[in-house]
């Protein structure tokens, strides 16, 4: 599986630190001998370089250099241009510890016991979606997976919106929706709109809710502030991309622009 993480650090932003403990949970959870990571880094300041310099001493990663911030699903996409085919991919921001060993093992393997599900998550403990939610819009469901004698139980909860801070993407789905959406815009909605092409190409969306990750960002911030204030500027075209999307007037499918061709332009040294 490739895992692709999208970093932004400045001296303003001060998120350095959370890029570390990001790193730090990776390289000890991980096994790097099955999956692999890329940075897609958007400028980052002095100190985060030289994060990435000591982090690979002891575990192995791609860094790939845009130089300036071109928002959170252009740089993904550009770490995604390296998938193989059948690769699984995973969206991932750099404000996460997750605390389970083997996370990325399990999920392949929901991919592999149950075909239909197209994105699967880590649940933030902040996320509001239950089973016995009032409102049908956040209530989920939980259900077990098909398994053989002598697999494990593996429990996912299915939802309508799987928010990114951690979240997969099976390489079946990939193949019929493509890369992440971004408008004229940085940051937002990229994994809203991501499910709505899911569920259009008949992809379900799961959670699993057993893995426990810690959002490590604080907020509170200009940054933060910003973000959101940026969000809620675009909000209104995105609900009419997501209404596009249900009704067949647009395409699930996203070819990428030039940053699906990244790769072709920087091809990995071997």
């Amino acid at each position: 599986m490739l895992i692709v993480i999208a970093v932004w650090d400045t001296l303003e932003n001060q998120r350095t630190w959370m890029t570390r403990e990001t790193l730090i949970s990776l390289m000890n959870r991980v096994d790097w001998r099955r999956h692999r990571l890329i940075i897609s880094d958007n400028g980052s300041c002095q100190a985060t370089q030289d994060q990435y310099a000591e982090f690979a001493k002891s575990f192995p990663f791609r860094v790939i250099q845009n130089g300036e911030n071109i928002g959170t699903a252009r740089a993904v996409n550009r770490g995604w241009s390296y998938r193989s085919p059948g690769e699984h991919v995973v969206k991932m921001d750099n404000d996460v510890v997750i605390h389970q060993s083997g996370w990325a093992d399990q999920i392949e393997e929901v991919f592999q016991r149950d075909p239909v599900i197209g994105i699967c998550g880590l649940k933030r403990k902040d996320l509001i979606e239950c089973p016995d939610h009032p409102e049908p819009g956040w209530r989920s469901r939980l259900r077990m997976l098909p398994h053989k004698p002598g697999e494990r139980w593996i429990i996912v909860e299915e939802c309508g919106h799987i928010m990114g801070t951690c979240q997969a993407y099976s390489s079946a789905l990939i193949d019929k929706i493509g890369y992440l959406y971004q408008g004229d815009w940085k940051y937002g909605f990229d994994d809203s709109l991501a499910g709505v092409r899911a569920n259009v190409a008949g992809f379900r969306l799961v959670f699993l809710p057993h893995i426990e990750i810690d959002h490590i960002d604080p907020g509170g911030n200009d940054y933060t502030s910003q973000k959101q204030k940026d969000a809620g500027v675009v909000m209104g075209k995105c609900v009419e991309l997501m209404r596009e999307y249900r009704s067949g007037q647009r395409s699930p499918y996203h070819d990428g622009g030039e940053d699906a061709k990244w790769s072709q332009q920087h091809p990995e040294k071997t």
